[in-house]
C-alpha cells in the first residue's frame, strides 16, 4: 500500500497529465494508482480535484466523446422537504419506451438455459435517455426524502400526507427498480471482459449487479453526467473485488489481479507484434517492471489445476491418471512383490500350521505388523524361548535346496 502523502504526489502528477492531454482514462488512473480501487475515498479525491480542474475523467480513449464520470454521491446537504417541493410527482411509473432494438435475439432459448433465460429478460427492457435517467433519479431521490420524513414525522402528519408520502415512496421504489433494469445490459457487458479468471458468467453478472444497485444508491443527477459512465466504475470494482476473493484458490489482492491482467493484454498484444510468445524481459521493458517483478507475477497467476479434470472430449480419462506418483514403487517392483508374497505362500504352506503362523506373524508377513517374541508367546500360550526354538525350526526348514531355490530369485 502507497504512503498517503506518497498518493497524493501521484494525483497531482495525474491532474498535470490531465491538464496537458485535455483528459483522463481510467487506465491512466489504474496504471498510477493500481489500488484505487480498493479506495473508493482516493477515486472520490481525484474525482474532485479532476473537476476542479476541468479535466475531464472517461471510461478509455475510445469513449472520448461521451459524458465524462463523476464519482462524487448524491448529495444530501438538500433538506427533505425542500426536494419534496421541487420534485414533481407523477402519478404511476414511466413507460418502457425502447431507444434500441433488442440486444439479443432470444425467441428460441431452451427454457433451461439460466444465462439464455436472463438474456432474454434483460433483452426486453428499453435503453433510457438521458432525460429520463434524470427523471428516474428524481424519482428516487424523492423517494428516499420521503421515507425520512415518514419516519421522523409519522406522529404529526396527516392521512392523507401520510398516503401521499407513501405513494411517492412507491414510486421511488419503482423508478429504482427501473434504473436498475435498463442498466443490465452494460452489467453483461463488463462482466464479460472477465469470463475464464475463475467464476461463472453469470457469478460475474450477479457480483457486477451489486455494483450497478451501489451506483443507483450514489448516483447525483445533478451534475449532469450520464448515469451508464458513472455506474461502469461501481460494476468494475465489484466484479475485480469478488474475483480476488472468491475467482481463486489462492487469494491475490484486488490491485494485483489489475497488474496481472495488464500484464496478459501487454503479452498477447507482443504475441501478435512478434508472432510468438513474448520473454519476461519483453514483458517487463513495456511494463516499465524488473523482469523478475513480471517473472513472479507469471507464477502468482497460475491457476490450480484439479487431478480429476477430464482429459479430451471422448475419452474417460483424467489428468490424474497421467501424473507420475513419486511416492509409488515402480510397477516392476509391485509386480516381484506380489510374486514373491504368493512364493511365501505356497512355501508357508509346506511348513506345519504352527510354525507357518509364527514366522506370519514375527516376520509381518500376514498384516505388515511384526510381533516380538512375548508377543507371540502370548498368543500361543508359550515362553518366549519356546517361540525362539520353533522359528528357528522353521526357518532351518525354509534353507533347505528345495525351499530356497525358489526364493533366492528375489535378493536383487
Amino acid at each position: 500500500m502507497q504512503d498517503p502523502f506518497e498518493e497524493m504526489d501521484v494525483v497531482s502528477v495525474l491532474l498535470a497529465e490531465g491538464l496537458e492531454q485535455g483528459y483522463l482514462t481510467y487506465d491512466q488512473i489504474m496504471e498510477a494508482l493500481p489500488e484505487v480501487e480498493d479506495n473508493l475515498q482516493l477515486l472520490e479525491t481525484i474525482m474532485e480535484e479532476a473537476q476542479a480542474a476541468g479535466v475531464p475523467i472517461y471510461e478509455s480513449e475510445d469513449e472520448i466523446d461521451a459524458p465524462p464520470m463523476s464519482l462524487n454521491g448524491a448529495g444530501t446537504e438538500e433538506l427533505d422537504d425542500d426536494i419534496l417541493e421541487s420534485f414533481s410527482f407523477v402519478a404511476g411509473e414511466m413507460s418502457d419506451t425502447s431507444h434500441s432494438a433488442p440486444l439479443f435475439d432470444l425467441s428460441n432459448v431452451p427454457i433451461d438455459d439460466s444465462v439464455g433465460l436472463y438474456f432474454r429478460e434483460m433483452g426486453q427492457q428499453g435503453l433510457l435517455s438521458a432525460e429520463e435517467e434524470v427523471q428516474l433519479a428524481m424519482e428516487i431521490e424523492a423517494g428516499r426524502a420521503a421515507d425520512r420524513k415518514l419516519h421522523k414525522e409519522t406522529d404529526t402528519l396527516s392521512d392523507d400526507e401520510i398516503d401521499y408520502l407513501v405513494n411517492i415512496c412507491e414510486v421511488g421504489d419503482a423508478a429504482r427498480a427501473h434504473l436498475i433494469r435498463a442498466n443490465t445490459r452494460l452489467v453483461v457487458s463488463i462482466a464479460k471482459k472477465y469470463r475464464g479468471r475463475g467464476l461463472q458468467f453469470l457469478d460475474l453478472i450477479q457480483e457486477g449487479n451489486v455494483g450497478l444497485m451501489k451506483a443507483v444508491e450514489k448516483y447525483d443527477y445533478r451534475r449532469g453526467n450520464r448515469f451508464s459512465t458513472y455506474a461502469t466504475w461501481w460494476i468494475r470494482q465489484a466484479v475485480t473485488r469478488a474475483l480476488a476473493n472468491h475467482g481463486r484458490t489462492i487469494r491475490i489482492p484486488a490491485h494485483l489481479g489489475g497488474r496481472i491482467s495488464k500484464l496478459y493484454q501487454i503479452a498477447q498484444e507482443l504475441e501478435q507484434e512478434y508472432g510468438r510468445q513474448p520473454t519476461a524481459e519483453e514483458i517487463a521493458e513495456h511494463m516499465e517492471l524488473p523482469a523478475d517483478r513480471v517473472r513472479w507475477m507469471l507464477r502468482t497467476s497460475r491457476q490450480p489445476v484439479h487431478l480429476e479434470r477430464p482429459v479430451g472430449d471422448e475419452s474417460d480419462a483424467e489428468l490424474g491418471d497421467f501424473i507420475e506418483d513419486v511416492d509409488a514403487p515402480p510397477p516392476v517392483e509391485t509386480v516381484a512383490s506380489k510374486m514373491l508374497t504368493e512364493e511365501l505362500g505356497e512355501i508357508l504352506d509346506q511348513l506345519t500350521p504352527r510354525e507357518a503362523r509364527i514366522l506370519r506373524l514375527r516376520y509381518g508377513l500376514q498384516d505388515g505388523e511384526s510381533r516380538t517374541l512375548k508377543e507371540v508367546g502370548e498368543m500361543f500360550g508359550l515362553s518366549r524361548e519356546r517361540i525362539r526354538q520353533l522359528e528357528k525350526e522353521a526357518l532351518r526348514k525354509l534353507r533347505h535346496p528345495n525351499f530356497a531355490g525358489h526364493l533366492r530369485q528375489y535378493l536383487n
